[in-house]
């Protein structure tokens, strides 16, 4: 019963009896993604366990495996064909934590107003639009001026770029949607020299850990994708084996990395 997915998650040790395979593109790329869905129908899954690059390139490879009586588990960000459970952050509400930590540190400091730069991945990954919708919704009735979004499609050279050029806007704060994002937001502004900018973002990563300690970053939002997988991979066992899945979509919750929480 093959099951796909990352070898770091040990919830396949934990069930026991399961055979699976990672089979992730090796970049954030629709026909690799829909390319590996198709060759897991071939190796005859019984589950597979996925996060969607965007709700629809992917749903017709998803359909045509659900067709076959293959059930789908969505981990992080699910397509637009239904699945049979999704464990996955609630990306609304955690971008909209992350506006909230802006704009604390920013009335902290005496800033009620001023420019806020937006760097995302793309505007078709689900993911990544609600938390911005999320970090958007922080600044409704405030005194702020939130800038068109720009995307770096997750690269940090790309988004440094951009966030470089938000600096020279004379932007106040900057969010990053992604770790790509994140570490491109915190570089541009450790190398713009102006620690005053409140940069935000997602994920955590050693580059993300040094920024936030040096203060090139406030913090991030850190996602929890060891629980998305050994709860998907469960998820998965049980929906092969027939049996019932009592919660089918839940939010794997997130934390806010600050200096004072990392270690």
């Amino acid at each position: 019963m093959p099951k796909w997915m990352p070898e770091r998650y040990p919830a396949a040790d934990e069930i026991g009896n399961v055979d699976y395979k990672w089979m992730a593109p090796d970049k954030k790329d629709d026909a690799q993604q829909i390319e590996r869905v198709n060759n897991a129908i071939a190796d005859g899954a019984n589950a597979i366990m996925i996060a969607a690059n965007g709700p629809d390139a992917i749903s017709a490879s998803l359909e045509d495996a659900k067709a076959k009586g293959i059930k789908i588990i969505y981990v992080d960000s699910p397509a637009k064909t239904e699945g049979v459970a999704t464990f996955a952050t609630d990306n609304t509400a955690a971008g909209k934590t992350a506006g909230e930590q802006m704009i604390k540190a920013l009335e902290a400091a005496g800033k009620k107003d001023g420019k806020i730069g937006i760097v995302n991945v793309n505007s078709a990954t689900a993911s990544t639009v609600a938390r911005e919708t999320g970090f958007r919704s922080a600044f409704e009735g405030k005194g702020y001026t939130l800038l068109q979004t720009q995307y770096g499609e997750g690269d940090a050279s790309k988004s440094q770029d951009i966030a470089d050029n938000y600096i020279t806007e004379g932007v106040v704060g900057i969010f990053g949607a992604n770790e790509g994002s994140t570490v491109g937001v915190g570089n541009a502004i450790k190398g713009s020299g102006k620690k005053d900018i409140v940069g935000v973002g997602f994920d955590k990563s050693d580059s993300i850990f040094s920024l936030i300690k040096d203060g090139s970053l406030l913090c991030a939002m850190a996602q929890n994708p060891d629980v998305m997988g050994s709860e998907g991979m469960k998820a998965a066992v049980k929906a092969v084996k027939g049996e019932t899945i009592e919660k089918t979509s839940v939010d794997t919750g997130v934390s806010v990395l600050t200096k004072d929480t990392i270690k």
